[in-house]
């Protein structure tokens, strides 16, 4: 290969991963377009805290299911369609909570948000797979990965700003401009989104892939697809403990002050990101993706165990607390290239719907 066409592939590349990882992340401020709104729909609409929290179920039930069903759809019609279908359904679902009169119509912006949100990780990850070169996936799932980061940090900020200055439903009426903003940059660089096929050579991958799916559903007797579900199920339930639950755990067993707690989880999201980023470059570099998954989850669970101990000090569990999420983000490019090696050819689509449905379900 020449110069010259390096060149063009590397900005190839780029312009893919950079466009992927937009979609992306306006996706995953959608997972909390309602979470930091709760105290205002609390007083509005008179709810309990039990009626906000199935808010979120209902996304996240909507979400798994339509995730492996999108993976079918992926595959028979084309990420890219797909993916521009996820992405209206979501400013769908801020017109629709924004002009809520009632908790049903919360209720049904809610799943909308979900069906929307169910098409992004099959569609992302098989434009990426079909339209970078391997040598580079682990760079692109590992900005993937960082743009979510991105925009679960944004959510809050852009939301709650409004809401504060302008009223909720102004918050979410602007919040229904931005993935319509995303849609037209993807629609404008479409030609890049287009299925194609790229050079599979690399250290990033398998030396190939594997062999073409048979029947629609044969990809569901690989024992590989539902260890992968397994895995995520698992890594899910404990992200979503720390989401969840580390600020006031944190209080009770160190009693640290509010503000203390959640610069610790600061450091965990920070250190998470800064953690893909070198999970990037490990995984582009070696074919053993699973030593490393092993590696990183072991410290950071290890590190948990410490952490939840209570033996150390205050300023010693923020830290920690930054070590388990570097841990965590280091794990990611190599688990996301391993589910592409499990992933029969032309069946991309439906092993990361099924794979990653996993995630809502933990």
């Amino acid at each position: 290969m020449t110069t010259a066409e390096t060149k063009t592939n590397l900005k190839e590349d780029a312009l893919v991963i950079t466009l992927v990882g937009v979609a992306h992340g306006i996706s995953h401020f959608f997972h909390l377009i309602l979470a930091p709104l709760f105290p205002w729909l609390k007083d509005v609409f008179s709810l309990s805290y039990a009626e906000l929290g199935l808010l979120m179920s209902a996304f996240f039930i909507v979400s798994g299911i339509g995730q492996t069903l999108a993976g079918f759809v992926v595959d028979k019609l084309g990420a890219r369609s797909v993916l521009f279908f996820g992405i209206s359904c979501l400013s769908v679902s801020a017109l629709v909570l924004s002009s809520a009169q009632n908790y049903p119509m919360l209720l049904v912006g809610s799943m909308i948000a979900g069906l929307g949100n169910s098409t992004f990780h099959p569609s992302d990850y098989t434009i990426l797979n079909q339209r970078v070169s391997t040598a580079r996936l682990g760079y692109a799932f590992s900005i993937h990965g960082i743009s979510g980061n991105f925009g679960w940090a944004a959510a809050p900020v852009f939301l709650v700003t409004l809401a504060g200055l302008y009223g909720w439903r102004t918050a979410l009426f602007a919040a229904a401009f931005l993935p319509l903003i995303v849609l037209a940059i993807l629609f404008g660089y479409r030609k890049v989104l287009q299925p194609a096929e790229v050079s599979h050579h690399g250290v990033a991958g398998n030396a190939s892939l594997p062999q073409a799916a048979g029947g629609t559903f044969d990809f569901m007797r690989l024992p590989a697809v539902w260890m992968c579900f397994g895995f995520f199920f698992m890594i899910a339930m404990a992200l979503g403990g720390i989401q969840s639950f580390s600020s006031a755990s944190l209080r009770d067993l160190y009693g640290m002050s509010l503000a203390w707690a959640t610069s610790a989880y600061t450091a965990y999201m920070l250190a998470s990101a800064a953690g893909m980023l070198w999970g990037g470059y490990l995984a582009s570099r070696t074919t053993q993706h699973d030593r490393t998954i092993t590696i990183a989850f072991s410290v950071a669970g290890v590190l948990s165990l410490l952490l939840a101990s209570g033996w150390v000090s205050a300023f010693i569990a923020v830290i920690l607390m930054g070590a388990i999420g570097f841990g965590s983000g280091v794990a990611g490019p190599s688990r996301d290239l391993l589910i592409r090696a499990a992933a029969p050819k032309n069946a991309t689509g439906r092993v990361y719907g099924v794979v990653y449905s996993g995630l809502d379900t933990g």
